[in-house]
């Protein structure tokens, strides 16, 4: 009987422990690229409601508001969206929870909310920029290749080409940037630089400046799961750095594949149908 017992005792702990045997004394074991880096290649996407709102929100019947008879009633344009035009609750991606702006860009982001159809470059088809690019509601792919890397976006066909060799400064400011990126051990850490200042954070009016600097983590946790994390610095916005973080799931049915959304076609009638000889009602 004490056998027994002896030996059911190694079986339930071998149990416990076989779990963390499996993956391994260093966590789960991740894809690795023939040059010994983690392979990041794929299809990703997140979920959360960042797009919405970086910041920690409840539900509320639209982003852009109009006052009412007894409470603010969603914008006219709005209106007749009903629930789809509403915006979902989420618990944000700032880390703290507050983005620390200087008073003066807090005031222009309420303007900006306050005025979202007009001001929001998302609306109008224009390139979401960096970070916003990586938690849109659609999904994005990585191409690595040794020294190589290329991020595709669905959204409006952005893409990122990623230097591995700094350039130095960017000639231009432009919608996505100057991607730089570097390892530090398993960690891909990209510095983003050269930014048209007409981007946002999000739909809630969150913004910035054309001096902001993105400084990206992405950390590969397991294979269909990498760790994001940017810090902001623009002093011109922001009292201090500060910082986001999310997860990335990788798609893994056959839906991991990246459609066409080119939607500069869909926005031409409600910027410039005006301008027609005989506009549409």
């Amino acid at each position: 009987m004490k056998k027994r017992n002896g030996c059911l005792a190694v079986i339930a702990t071998l149990g416990v422990l076989w779990p963390a045997l499996a993956l391994g004394a260093t966590g789960p074991k991740i894809p690795r690229a023939a040059d010994g880096h983690p392979d990041l290649n794929g299809v990703w996407q997140v979920l959360n409601t960042a797009n919405y709102d970086i910041e920690p929100h409840g539900p509320r019947a639209a982003m852009a508001m109009r006052p009412g008879p007894v409470m603010p009633l969603p914008a006219k344009e709005v209106l007749s969206l009903g629930a789809v035009g509403a915006v979902p609750a989420g618990t944000g991606i700032v880390v703290g929870g507050e983005i620390p702006y200087t008073p003066e860009a807090k005031a222009k982001r309420d303007e900006n909310r306050a005025d979202w159809l007009n001001r929001d470059p998302e609306i109008k088809c224009y390139l979401p920029g960096v970070p916003r690019a990586n938690y849109m509601a659609l999904p994005f792919q990585i191409f690595q290749s040794g020294p190589a890397m290329l991020m595709a976006y669905e959204y409006a066909g952005s893409v990122r080409n990623i230097l591995f060799k700094d350039p130095g400064p960017a000639p231009v400011d432009s919608w996505m940037g100057q991607s730089v990126g570097r390892w530090d051990g398993d960690t891909l850490v990209i510095t983003v630089t050269g930014q048209s200042d007409s981007t946002w954070f999000d739909r809630a009016g969150n913004h910035h400046s054309a001096d902001m600097v993105v400084v990206e983590r992405w950390h590969l946790t397991d294979p269909d799961h990498l760790t994001y994390e940017a810090e902001i610095t623009d002093p011109n916005t922001f009292t201090r750095p500060w910082k986001m973080s999310m997860t990335l799931y990788r798609r893994v049915g056959e839906d991991a594949r990246l459609q066409q959304f080119k939607c500069v076609e869909f926005v031409e009638e409600m910027m410039y149908g005006k301008l027609r000889k005989g506009p549409a009602n």
